[in-house]
């Protein structure tokens, strides 16, 4: 599809990999939208774009998401792509009292059920673009588990089935193309608690999806994800001793 002259909205878009993407897609010449809950962090991140507009709200928040959906068919109607990027993750360790339940409710809102009312909402408008897409930005883990993000990991994984079943169903209905983007370990402020500074650079994850967005590959499984993704295919318990080296599984 084309990567140029679109109208582009990121959830996620103040930091990291979202704010990452939305610079290199705005240098392209596309009309980019940013939404994240820290209106401040937002302002900072748009400055440093040309042709983005920030929109501070929560998309896991029912009334901020009516709120954009109406602002977006309002003051950008030829919106055409939809990059799902906000996330929510807790490093902690299973069978300890580290109240799981709350951690696991708040990533599978934020990385998983967000994903899907924004998309429902948004799929009337961007059935009525020439060349649509949605952006499904998921794991490594959505394929192989960490034990230190382990609800993250199972966040991811739904996220992982949700777009394949969403990919199948409006290939057959709609002219919306459905793209996983599935980083590695990355270098952001999000990724620190779990050794971050060892990870690829958000830039990479960018210029891996704009290449995958321009020759129609759906799967985009960025650096290392591609390698552990192999080796779960032809030996699932490697991977998963691969992805936590220091707790082995057999």
């Amino acid at each position: 599809m084309k990567t140029t002259k679109n109208t582009v909205l990121i959830t996620g878009g103040g930091s990291g990999i979202g704010f990452e993407i939305a610079k290199l897609l705005t240098e392209k010449g596309n009309q980019v939208i940013i939404v994240g809950r820290n209106a401040e962090k937002l302002q900072k991140a748009v400055a440093q774009l040309t042709h983005a507009t920030a929109i501070a709200g929560d998309v896991t928040n029912a009334e901020d998401v009516n709120r954009l959906v109406n602002r977006l068919g309002r003051d950008f109607p030829d919106l055409n792509i939809v990059i799902n990027n906000a996330g929510s993750a807790s490093a902690y360790k299973l069978g300890e009292n580290v109240n799981a339940f709350e951690k696991a409710q708040s990533e599978i809102l934020t990385n998983y059920l967000s994903a899907i009312r924004l998309n429902e909402q948004l799929l009337p408008l961007l059935k009525k673009q020439v060349e649509p897409a949605i952006v499904n930005v998921s794991s490594i883990a959505a394929f192989v588990p960490n034990s230190k993000i382990p609800t993250y990991s199972a966040s991811k994984a739904a996220l992982h089935s949700y777009s394949q079943a969403l990919r199948v169903a409006l290939e057959r209905s709609s002219s919306v193309k459905v793209f996983e983007l599935m980083p590695p370990l990355v270098n952001t402020e999000f990724s620190e608690p779990i050794g971050g500074s060892k990870g690829i650079p958000p830039k990479q994850v960018a210029d891996e999806l704009l290449d995958a967005l321009e020759n129609d590959r759906y799967e985009v499984r960025v650096g290392r994800t591609e390698d552990l993704y192999r080796l779960f295919l032809s030996s699932p318990g490697e991977a998963l001793n691969a992805m936590n080296p220091s707790e082995a599984i057999v």
